[in-house]
């Protein structure tokens, strides 16, 4: 196998790797607008144990993207340049948001203030969100094909990336992170949490089922057109039926489990329908393809080598911090609040 269709392998799996593990956190940060009840002091205590459940593996589920993206960078260069510069202002937005939510979470708790953690947890909203929205935006249309001219250049404007196929994807992304966010909470934590956790996953699930079969079966038939990967959309069909059905008898390890496999499913969609094109053009002849986007051999070589020896550490040390942190927590494991106060002083005449 030449190492450019290797690479675009690789580039897929580390794809997958990011969309399973950060899209339970996505589903978690926009949870934190719906879950929540009680008065202030209970609201506060469940939002906190919500943030636990994935505080102490959020950040390194986000080093998924940014080798996705470095991989994207060494080894097919032009596909890089194009993607980034086409998709300037959805891929400029979805930064601002990640950045917006990794200091929600970092300082959310800095300041003992209701108004201050209000304020965060509306970035911590919105920095979900946007996310998990505009990456379904931007893989469909990797998937329908875009406007590039001959020098391999997107020449379409913003408002093209926006058409009816496009924004189905979205959906169905911010649908299946929120079920599958909803379906690791329930996982994770216990009490009450746990069963509103688990009677919202059955909700949307249904939801999710819905929409993803309408955009697969609408890629597979307009723009994918290929025999095999209809394999990827029965796969992910009979994984989202099996996340309906766990969901409803709260079996929480089977219904994550069977999202996680949709997701990996869609990926395999995705990149299948896409392959050997990097990035499709309206105009075939103006593709962007493994062939012509990718690096020297030379460089491939080199950074094979690299990801055969790191690999394997990353994984463990990954596989490890969820270990340790497998246990599922309760509202009592959450402490009261310890963050800075400052009183208002009020001068006097």
């Amino acid at each position: 196998m030449d190492l450019p269709v290797v690479w675009f392998l690789l580039i897929a799996v580390l794809w997958t790797g990011y969309l399973v593990l950060e899209g339970f956190d996505f589903g978690v940060g926009m949870l934190l607008a719906i879950l929540p009840r009680g008065d202030r002091a209970r609201r506060e205590k469940e939002r906190r144990l919500m943030i636990n459940t994935i505080g102490p593996v959020w950040d390194g589920n986000e080093v998924w993207l940014l080798t996705a993206g470095g991989a994207t960078f060494a080894a097919f260069p032009e596909w890089y340049a194009t993607l980034f510069s086409g998709f300037y202002l959805p891929l400029f937005l979805i930064l601002v948001a990640l950045i917006v939510r990794v200091v929600a979470f970092e300082w959310r708790g800095k300041i003992d203030s209701p108004t201050w953690r209000a304020w965060a947890d509306r970035a911590l909203v919105v920095g979900s969100f946007v996310p998990a929205l505009l990456w379904g935006v931007a893989f469909a249309n990797l998937v329908r094909g875009v406007e590039l001219d001959a020098d391999h250049q997107y020449v379409g404007g913003f408002l093209a990336l926006l058409s009816p196929f496009a924004l189905l994807g979205g959906v169905v992304t911010l649908s299946i992170f929120l079920t599958h966010g909803a379906v690791f909470l329930a996982m994770k934590v216990d009490g009450d949490m746990r069963e509103r956790a688990g009677a919202f996953a059955a909700r949307s699930s249904v939801v999710t089922l819905v929409a993803a079969g309408v955009w697969a079966v609408w890629a597979q038939v307009a723009y994918a057109g290929r025999a095999w990967t209809w394999a990827a959309v029965a796969v992910a069909a009979v994984a989202l039926v099996l996340v309906v059905a766990a969901t409803r008898v709260r079996r929480e390890g089977v219904a994550f489990t069977a999202s996680a496999v949709a997701i990996v499913a869609a990926v395999v969609l995705i990149f299948g329908s896409m392959f050997p094109d990097v990035m499709p053009a309206f105009d075939p002849a103006n593709s962007l393809t493994v062939a012509n986007a990718s690096s020297t051999d030379y460089t491939l070589t080199v950074m094979t080598w690299v990801a055969a020896i790191l690999t394997p550490v990353v994984l463990l040390y990954q596989g490890w911090t969820y270990w340790v942190f497998r246990k599922r927590l309760t509202i009592e494991h959450i402490p009261e609040a310890t963050g800075l106060t400052f009183d208002r002083v009020v001068a006097r005449s």
